[in-house]
């Protein structure tokens, strides 16, 4: 594949590639366990394979940016988006751990070196954080099917284990704002390609494929963190819209949604 919005290195990662899965060897599934959760999985599962069937786009791993034409608009405004950026790093030290929001990821973090900002996601927004960041927000709002928003915060020496996203509804695009040197010692693996951000360049994955990332420097990574729905035809696409309107009722979700509310609170009124 070639370079197409972040540097791959397909080579230097050995493992063949696996395809979509349904579940990561040797880690435990994200999220709870509840009655509910396991009932909407298992429809999960189902749609899962016709999105796969019915996708507009294909499904590899890793997607090149000019698939996504919105994509190299959101580039050309990287730097306003990294000016609002900066300002948000002044208070790193307030921002939450991804765990201490979303709970289900424990399961692959649990200390202090993967902090969020989040403006939306799966049907809340915080009206606060778009507050201090009105041309972000502005610019991720043209994102078609635009589910989740935030920027994704990998202190020095932090690293996501191996695992994969609950549902393959969505794809993953990040945006390069910080990224520290050597290059080399800061990326991701999808499956059997190796992605290394840089600064005002989009990567665009699907994060249902096994992944991991690291930042093996000294220095903070930001990219801007947003979900987008999957472009799919019918059927796939009017019971992807169902599924993924149905999650935000899910009790993870609502916990989620709880916990932003009341860190919102306490660091806004501390401004």
């Amino acid at each position: 594949m070639t370079e197409i919005a972040a540097k791959h290195d397909a080579g230097s990662f050995k493992a063949s590639s696996r395809g979509q899965t349904f579940a990561t060897r040797g880690m435990p599934p994200l999220g709870q366990t509840s009655k509910v959760v396991r009932f909407l999985m298992a429809i999960v599962a189902g749609v899962e394979r016709l999105n796969l069937r019915y996708s507009k786009v294909g499904n590899p791993s890793v997607y090149d940016s000019s698939t996504f034409p919105w994509a190299a608009k959101i580039e050309r405004e990287w730097k306003t988006i990294r000016g609002e950026l900066e300002t948000v790093l002044t208070r790193k030290d307030d921002l939450p751990s991804f765990q201490d929001i979303a709970t289900g990821v424990a399961s692959i973090t649990n200390d202090r070196g993967w902090k969020t900002f989040l403006l939306t996601a799966y049907g809340a927004r915080s009206d606060h954080n778009i507050e201090l960041c009105p041309e972000t927000w502005r610019i991720v709002k043209t994102i078609p099917g635009l589910k989740a928003a935030m920027f994704s915060i990998f202190e020095p020496g932090k690293h996501l284990p191996p695992h994969r996203g609950p549902y393959n509804g969505v794809l993953r695009f990040h945006l390069g704002l910080i990224v520290p040197q050597p290059q080399e010692n800061v990326a991701i693996r999808v499956d059997n390609q190796i992605c290394h951000w840089q600064e005002g360049r989009a990567l665009i994955f699907d994060d249902a494929y096994e992944h991991e990332a690291w930042n093996r420097t000294d220095k903070v990574r930001v990219v801007l963190f947003v979900d987008f729905v999957k472009p799919l035809r019918f059927p796939a696409n009017i019971l992807n819209w169902m599924i993924l309107n149905m999650a935000a009722f899910t009790p993870l979700v609502q916990e989620g949604h709880e916990n932003h509310r009341q860190w919102e609170r306490s660091f806004h009124d501390r401004a």
